[in-house]
């Protein structure tokens, strides 16, 4: 009995440790990492990632530093966040999102976007390895999304001048 209770010990023992080993290797430098879906939240709007083909990941950092992989749900959010990084230019900064078909990650900047899908954040954008007619670069996409970000600020400014106009009557 003594025997097997030390055994035991020594296994949980070693599966801890192997745990710590495991949390401490090194990030990858490179490449988008591993989602966990309905636990993570967007680093701009603190929404859930919840949807497997709109979110997007940006990799990047301060120059000297080690990457690191920032979370989205939404390419807008994304392309928005990154914008107001000091590192925004950097070689090394990467950004991937989920072709809205198959749910695979791709390069944002190698990506086709086609108009009109529903997102989480309603930029309207789905990314696509594919380059059907009717499709956005990446920089039309960008503009698109600074478009919608322009009109929703614009119609949030009415509504509120409504409400106020409303109250004061």
């Amino acid at each position: 009995m003594q025997t097997r209770r030390k055994f035991i010990w020594g296994g949980l023992l070693l599966a801890t440790g192997l745990t710590i080993l495991v949390s401490c290797a090194k990030q990858a430098e490179t490449g988008p990492g591993k989602v966990r879906w309905d636990r993570m939240v967007c680093e701009r709007c603190l929404m859930a990632l919840s949807d497997h083909n709109y979110s997007a990941q940006i990799r990047g950092g301060i120059a000297g530093k080690p990457t690191k992989l920032h979370f989205f749900d939404d390419l807008g959010c994304a392309v928005i966040w990154l914008d107001q990084q000091s590192w925004k230019a950097d070689p090394r900064t990467e950004i991937w999102v989920n072709d809205y078909q198959t749910g695979a990650w791709i390069d944002a900047r190698q990506a086709h976007y086609v108009t009109g899908k529903i997102t989480p954040m309603d930029f309207g954008l789905g990314a696509t390895a594919q380059s059907p007619d009717g499709t956005l670069s990446y920089s039309q996409a960008v503009q698109q999304i600074y478009n919608a970000r322009d009109r929703k600020a614009t119609q949030r400014a009415q509504s509120k001048q409504t409400l106020q106009n409303k109250a004061t009557q």
